[in-house]
């Protein structure tokens, strides 16, 4: 097997477990090198460190799926560790929609799984994974025996790996317009077009938090996509939720939702641009007892992150202002390049701002089936944030 030796200096990071191993840390390949093949990965001195994917293509050399010596990557390997994935997210109550396989975090790099109920949906992020797919697709019908499998695989990062994108059925063709149960409602959640895997389960857990927040309140949701906290706020007692999105599909969709639940009286949407939305509604002193922002991510490059942070600090000052006094303001990001400390200053410097006063209510991350390994920080992405605003 290719055997790929690190350099003395900066080898650490990957002895302390991160997963990653880019081209500028390696000193020297030897044997051959073709993108996709398995190779092992040793320090300077020569010690075994694990054993991984390389993609010459990619800024990420080599990534790991093993550090144990005598374990090999073939099928009955990846059925193992999807097998250990369902076994852990038991343990936890995911049994019905869970994020399955959550990349880095689950030591399978660059693989993402979602659960809906008997479907599974996969996205094979690079080269050395994707070489796999059908092994993984072999393990989920011996766990599973699932009434379907798609690939979501239309993602510009696949081609930095030298792949094309692409989407379709990697099981026998099924209506991939679902329904899924969350928290006591139904959801839509469509497969092909829908965002990411076609529904957001990273937000499930906090969209329990505003149950007591929402009461008998008038509840704004701004980005509300298809209007999956609109329809908890609803459903929790608001007396009335409005929710914007730009996109009229996720606006019918939203509106889809609130019938499924026989909120259409109370769940209201309208498909307009939330940022000149909030300005108007801001010089018109329109105010909410509760304001949700859940926007999308506002930039995946580095160069963008103080354009993203302007982004966010605009969204909630306006927010803010939106807020009767004492009112609450749910707030999340998940642009991965955004820190959870980053972010909460940008919350502060919005009120400081807005001149406002914050109660913290709870600071949390993504639902637990997207588990986060302190060592590596992109398995922190999402920040949730309620304050009382006063």
């Amino acid at each position: 097997m290719t055997k790929v030796f690190l350099k003395k200096q900066i080898q650490n990071r990957v002895l302390q477990g991160h997963p990653w191993i880019f081209g500028n840390e390696v000193a020297e390949i030897k044997g051959d090198v073709n993108a996709g093949d398995i190779v092992d990965v040793y320090t300077h001195k020569g010690f075994f460190l694990g054993r991984g994917y390389i993609n010459p293509q990619s800024q990420i050399l080599v990534r790991l799926l093993t550090r144990d010596k005598n374990e090999e990557i073939n099928p009955e390997f990846f059925y193992r560790r999807l097998l250990k994935c369902w076994e852990y997210r038991q343990k936890l109550g995911y049994v019905e929609n869970c994020r399955l396989v959550f990349g880095e975090a689950d030591d399978l790099p660059a693989l993402v799984i979602d659960k809906f109920n008997d479907y599974f949906v996969i996205q094979t992020l690079a080269l050395g994974i994707e070489k796999w797919k059908g092994a993984i697709v072999d393990a989920l019908n011996r766990i599973f025996s699932p009434k379907g499998i798609y690939e979501r695989n239309d993602v510009p990062v696949r081609e930095l790996e030298g792949m094309i994108q692409q989407k379709g059925f990697l099981s026998a063709a099924f209506d991939t317009n679902l329904v899924i149960n969350e928290n006591g409602l139904k959801f839509h959640v469509d497969v092909v077009n829908g965002q990411k895997t076609g529904y957001f389960l990273d937000q499930q857990d906090n969209r329990r938090e505003i149950k007591h927040l929402v009461k008998g309140a008038d509840v704004m949701e701004a980005f509300c996509y298809t209007g999956t906290f609109s329809c908890h706020a609803g459903f929790y007692g608001a007396k009335s939720v409005l929710g914007l999105d730009i996109s009229e599909t996720a606006v019918a969709t939203a509106r889809k939702n609130a019938e499924l639940n026989n909120l259409q009286d109370i769940c209201k949407f309208q498909a307009v641009n939330a940022f000149d939305q909030l300005k108007q509604w801001t010089k018109e002193e329109k105010k909410f007892d509760v304001v949700i922002l859940d926007p999308p991510a506002f930039t995946k490059s580095r160069e963008n992150i103080q354009k993203a942070v302007t982004g966010y600090k605009e969204i909630n000052l306006r927010g803010m202002k939106l807020l009767k006094p004492g009112g609450f303001l749910v707030t999340a990001s998940c642009t991965n390049l955004v820190s959870p400390e980053l972010f909460l200053q940008t919350i502060d410097a919005a009120a400081k701002d807005a001149k406002k006063k914050l109660r913290q209510v709870t600071f949390q991350t993504q639902a637990q089936d997207h588990p986060i390994l302190r060592n590596i920080e992109n398995t922190t992405y999402l920040k949730f944030l309620i304050v009382e605003v006063s």
